[in-house]
Parts: C-alpha cells; sequence; structure tokens
C-alpha cells in the first residue's frame, strides 16, 4: 500500500478539522460537500474505511506521535 507524505496526511486532518467547525457553525452544503471530499481523501490515503478511523490512522503517522491512542477516549 503506498503510504501519503506526512506534510499531506497534516494538512488533510488539519482541512478536515476546520471544515467540521465550520459546517457545525453554518452548515452550508458548500462546506459539507469540501468535508466529504477531505474524508474521502483521508480514508483513501490511510487505507481505512470510515473518517474517524482515517484521523487516528493519519495522526499516528505523523512524527511526535504518541505510540498508545487515546483519541477514541475523547470523541
Amino acid at each position: 500500500m503506498l503510504m501519503a507524505h506526512p506534510t499531506v496526511l497534516r494538512n488533510l486532518v488539519e482541512q478536515y478539522e476546520a471544515l467540521r467547525l465550520l459546517h457545525a457553525e453554518n452548515g452550508g452544503t458548500e462546506a459539507r460537500q469540501r468535508m466529504d471530499d477531505v474524508a474521502y481523501t483521508l480514508c483513501i490515503s490511510t487505507g481505512t474505511g470510515d473518517v474517524d478511523s482515517a484521523l487516528v490512522a493519519a495522526r499516528h503517522r505523523l512524527p511526535g506521535a504518541r505510540p498508545e491512542d487515546d483519541s477514541v477516549l475523547t470523541a
């Protein structure tokens, strides 16, 4: 499996988080479509089937990632 560069993953995670906040505040269809597009790209880039798993996988591949993941506990 091809692995996305950590810079690409960081950018995708940041975009998704920003769009999620934008969607929560404004609920715009354009923001929702872009968020869906970024989520899909994250899934493809990490080899996962849903955005939550993709976010966890992407964060694990970033420099400075902790060996234990506690992101599930904060959701």
